[in-house]
């Protein structure tokens, strides 16, 4: 079965797309999910900083529930709702979990590699919500959930290892 990969004209095509592809990162051959991860990095470094925390939850939140809004189109006109290259879930998520966790790099390192192990695995509950909800916020929806269980297992390392 050969699955529509999408192009650059498409991404570009609409605003929804462009949100839903990361900016484009989604159009990565290999590995979009890993390479949308990777995104939240330098957007982290540009405005985590630049936010009272409560000011940065806010926004997490609004991208979260414009991730909703851009998966859905997206999703519909691609016709296919969860679409490996859309990643701005992915993006969120690790927002979330870098807001979170211990700003060394070592923990930032640890945090990407959990939570893309999370994301491909999908251990229970997150497969079950992923099945089960719907659209742009089944699609932002499951790597929350992933992020939550990153920031568990960092959470468990940190008191582990401090």
């Amino acid at each position: 079965m050969m699955i529509f990969r999408p192009r650059a004209g498409f991404v570009l095509a609409h605003p929804a797309h462009f949100l839903a592809f990361g900016f484009g990162v989604g159009l990565a051959r290999i590995a979009p999910g890993t390479f949308g991860t990777l995104l939240a990095f330098p957007l982290w470094w540009l405005l985590g900083d630049a936010y009272p925390p409560l000011a940065f939850w806010i926004l997490v939140a609004f991208f979260f529930a414009a991730g909703v809004w851009a998966c859905s189109v997206t999703g519909r006109h691609l016709g296919i709702a969860d679409h490996g290259a859309m990643v701005w879930d992915e993006v969120v998520a690790m927002l979330a979990v870098l807001a979170v966790i211990p700003q060394a790099l070592g923990w930032q390192i640890a945090a990407f590699f959990v939570f893309r192990a999370f994301d491909v695995v999908k251990p229970p509950p997150i497969r079950y919500f992923e099945r089960r909800c719907k659209g742009g916020f089944g699609v932002m929806f499951d790597d929350v959930l992933a992020a939550g269980y990153t920031l568990i297992v960092l959470a468990i390392a940190h008191r582990l290892l401090t």
